[in-house]
């Protein structure tokens, strides 16, 4: 899935370019990361990217590699349970195969992963137990920080083997600090990755079970798709349009994970992070002596524990006597807050976008 628009990166991320598309871990973009890291063990040809129009182009461009009839546009903007039921559907006229013979990696494209040899055993496994039983299946992350800006799975267990698979007892929402320090205390919760893995059929059985304002229009879907899933599409297929317009927005989490009642949780063996805005980038970033993420042409005095980004070939950034602040410069756009703040960046682009200065966006 790569269809976000990752808007808490800007000024660097912009709506032709956002976060999947910047090298903010490594010297490779992160999408680039994404493939990378699963060609071990899925080939090219068989790794679809789904996205929206507008980013389906530069997506391609940035992965020549890929097969382009591979990069698939959503028509409209619905979350990930609109967006996965479509690609469960979209591979399932694809292969012409039953629903059964199909096992579907639901990875992303914009996380940081520590080693991928440890990845591809663990995901390897994931979908080895979905194809054998009837479950869905997402990776869960041990936590190593009482983390408030995540999700977490509860186990009945605090097995703390890797690779092992228990099942879910429940999905938790971004909990408070309190809560987060007795989730990380406990051993039986985990962080909610985002991976999923299962059959197609197990899928769309529970698409249809747990979330039947889209399961009802699947068949509708699948036959406005016959015979154009093969070929190179510039933008969304038309005849999906109708369809995938009355789909609700909902995630995958709120309107099939919570709900189902054969999900399964295997325990990453791999360190992981959401690459989800400024302040996350110096645990995967190298850090100078003062504890700065420092990037492009700049001089600091006196600053500490502050992530300082220049991309613009025009200016230098000076900072003297600062802490924990976030300094991004591009050729058109400064953004300046506290670590702190770095949540709140999209709010800077709502701004920008209601004052219509989109050129910035």
């Amino acid at each position: 899935m790569a269809g976000g628009s990752g808007e808490r990166f800007w000024p660097l991320s912009r709506k032709n370019r956002p976060k999947q598309l910047l090298a903010l871990t490594s010297d490779k973009m992160m999408i680039e990361e994404a493939i990378d890291r699963i060609a071990p063990l899925i080939p090219p040809e068989h790794i679809y990217i789904f996205t929206s129009e507008i980013l389906q182009n530069p997506i391609r461009e940035a992965l020549p590699n890929l097969p382009p009839e591979n990069v698939v546009a959503e028509p409209f903007k619905r979350n990930t349970a609109p967006c996965l039921a479509f690609a469960a559907v979209f591979l399932e006229e694809k292969y012409q195969v039953p629903a059964s013979e199909i096992s579907m990696a639901v990875l992303t494209a914009d996380h940081y992963i520590s080693t991928s040899s440890q990845f591809i055993q663990t995901v390897d496994k994931a979908l080895q137990y979905a194809e054998s039983n009837a479950d869905l299946v997402t990776i869960g992350i041990p936590p190593v920080r009482p983390e408030t800006g995540y999700g977490y799975i509860e186990t009945n267990t605090s097995n703390s083997e890797a690779n092992s698979i228990w099942p879910a007892v429940s999905f938790r929402e971004k909990p408070n600090r309190e809560t987060a320090l007795h989730f990380l205390n406990s051993g039986n919760f985990l962080w909610n990755s985002g991976m999923f893995f299962w059959r197609i059929d197990t899928f769309l059985k529970s698409i249809h079970e747990n979330l039947p304002s889209v399961g009802d229009k699947l068949e509708g879907l699948k036959n406005a798709i016959h015979n154009k899933t093969k070929t190179v599409a510039d933008g969304a297929i038309p005849e999906a349009k109708p369809i995938f317009e009355q789909f609700p927005d909902i995630s995958i989490d709120y309107g099939i994970m919570e709900k189902a009642g054969n999900v399964a949780v295997i325990r990453a063996g791999f360190l992981w992070d959401d690459v989800g805005s400024w302040d996350s980038l110096d645990r995967m970033q190298p850090l100078d002596d003062n504890g700065n993420v420092l990037n492009g042409k700049n001089v600091l005095i006196d600053t500490r524990n502050s992530t300082i980004i220049n991309t613009s070939g025009k200016q230098v950034i000076a900072l003297i006597g600062v802490d924990d602040i976030v300094v991004v410069a591009t050729d058109d756009a400064i953004l300046v807050c506290p670590k702190d703040k770095a949540q709140n960046v999209r709010q800077a682009v709502a701004a920008l976008r209601s004052l219509g200065h989109d050129n910035h966006l």
